[in-house]
């Protein structure tokens, strides 16, 4: 019983501590989560300078935490995110773009020459690609893009009115 009083004693070292921890943490990540779990902590040291047991002060602190997460977490979220610029960066970027084989792209490897300019190492998703034929880019696997034809199909092509 005595071990009991004495944690209740110094719960408030403990609330503070959380709270730091998931401060610092939340300032790691960036994703109001912690920051959520930290008010919560908040009200558990509240709960506990009021007075009350150790078990009323987590079930406060984890209602409150849990609360915060689900009804402010994700309007917070959105207005964060509103100004965001939504046009692909990096690697995503590239996935789509055209391009021209330089040489022999086949599945073990071969070169090509993206629309931005960059020189890749590529690998066909299928076939055999030979030089000057036109692709795009399918996926990047590490640093070799996987292309695929963007050539139409002669068999299923449109003829052209004009011949």
């Amino acid at each position: 019983m005595e071990l009991i009083q004495t944690i209740e004693q110094w719960a408030w070292i403990g609330w503070l501590v959380l709270i730091l921890v998931f401060l610092v943490i939340e300032m790691l990540t960036l994703d109001f989560t912690f920051l959520m779990l930290s008010i919560g902590g908040l009200a558990g040291l509240v709960t506990d300078l009021v007075g009350a047991p150790i078990w009323l002060q987590v079930i406060v602190a984890a209602g409150v935490a849990a609360i915060l997460v689900l009804v402010l977490r994700p309007p917070l979220l959105r207005r964060l995110r509103r100004g965001e610029d939504p046009t692909p960066s990096n690697v995503d970027a590239l996935i789509g773009l055209g391009g021209t084989v330089v040489s022999s792209v086949g599945a073990h490897g071969g070169q090509v020459k993206l629309a931005n300019g960059d020189v890749w190492t590529a690998r066909a998703e299928s076939g055999e690609l030979e030089p000057g034929a036109r692709i795009r880019v399918s996926r990047i696997d590490g640093a070799t893009a996987v292309v695929r034809s963007d050539s139409p199909d002669p068999l299923t092509a449109p003829e052209d009115p004009r011949v």
